[in-house]
């Protein structure tokens, strides 16, 4: 797919999740075959870009892929000049956040508030795309609610302001992410406009990924929460795409490596202190239900650096000794 002068290198993009897809999350999902990563959403109100938040958000220094930076705003002129603020920073392409469910983000009439008032979002895609010479992409979900599902009106209008390409989240802002993720309008999209559309919402597998594809025709997709905890998705979902089998299962030893990776690279981002609290989230998602509640309160309680990667490494060890165990007793 392409963005603008960008050729990606496959149909896999990381999607923006405030919290979660900073430097070192998108780093590492890049280097397991996503073809490109957004950031994670920037305020367009510069009241609010200095604080150390806003600062990591808007530094690019050690990114491994394109430099693509989501922008959320309600004033058409704010927007503009987020957008060139950010283009100065180095960003090479600029998303607009249209899709956002949250409710303090809502409340400024901001996020999937937007798809409410169609003339209000044409305003903000015209001045944003007029203030920058990099390519301007745009993320909604299929409308406000159920009974007013008005997506391919929002990428009609984003086809007409020169949007370049279009990201569709399949749920409405009051579902926000309850139930299960529809396709028929992002089909609809993908039939009524030119420019390129990607899926998004559900796509936790490789036969998932296939389906939504082949269902909606879309050119591309992207990968939330499916890749939490689980950067290697993207790898996978490549290879079923590629040869219609899946890959081997990622063993302990490679899971070990890129959590301990992890880790240090929250620690640098971070500092010591916040990549800590930080780590105790991510670090809950490489596990499953029942590890995460053997596991988590008390990794949870642990407050260094050492103690953390420490505990990693321990309870991988103790993978090796039950292995051990069970192959013994056979």
């Amino acid at each position: 797919m392409q963005i603008g002068p960008y050729q990606l290198t496959n149909q896999l993009i990381v999607a923006p999740m405030a919290g979660v897809t900073d430097q070192a999350f998108r780093n590492l999902c890049l280097r397991y075959g996503a073809a490109m990563a957004v950031s994670e959403m920037l305020s367009s109100n510069p009241e609010l870009w200095d604080t150390d938040k806003s600062r990591q958000r808007m530094s690019h220094s050690g990114e491994e892929g394109l430099r693509s930076v989501q922008i959320a705003g309600a004033d058409p002129d704010d927007m503009a000049w987020a957008a060139r603020y950010n283009v100065e920073q180095g960003a090479q392409i600029i998303d607009i956040n249209m899709g956002c469910p949250a409710k303090k983000v809502n409340k400024k009439l901001a996020g999937s508030a937007l798809l409410q008032s169609p003339e209000l979002v044409q305003r903000i895609l015209d001045a944003v795309v007029a203030a920058v010479d990099v390519p301007v992409t745009l993320k909604i979900r299929t409308g406000w609610d159920p009974e007013h599902r008005n997506g391919v009106q929002i990428a009609q209008i984003a086809e007409e302001s020169g949007i370049t390409a279009l990201a569709v989240h399949g749920r409405t802002r009051q579902d926000l992410f309850k139930g299960e993720a529809e396709y028929d309008t992002i089909k609809a999209i993908k039939q009524n406009v030119s420019i390129p559309v990607i899926a998004n919402g559900d796509i936790t597998s490789p036969e998932k990924a296939r389906f939504v594809l082949d269902y909606t025709g879309v050119d591309a997709l992207m990968v939330g929460r499916g890749a939490q905890g689980r950067p290697w998705i993207f790898k996978e979902i490549q290879h079923y795409l590629d040869t219609g089998s899946l890959p081997a299962p990622v063993d302990n030893a490679e899971k070990r490596q890129v959590m301990l990776e992890h880790l240090s690279k929250l620690y640098d981002l971070y500092g010591e202190y916040k990549g800590i609290r930080f780590a105790r989230k991510h670090i809950g998602w490489y596990l499953n239900q029942e590890e995460q509640r053997q596991f988590r309160a008390e990794f949870n309680q642990l407050e260094s650096a050492a103690e953390q990667c420490s505990m990693v490494e321990h309870y991988f060890d103790e993978c090796v000794l039950d292995k051990l165990r069970a192959e013994t007793n056979v």
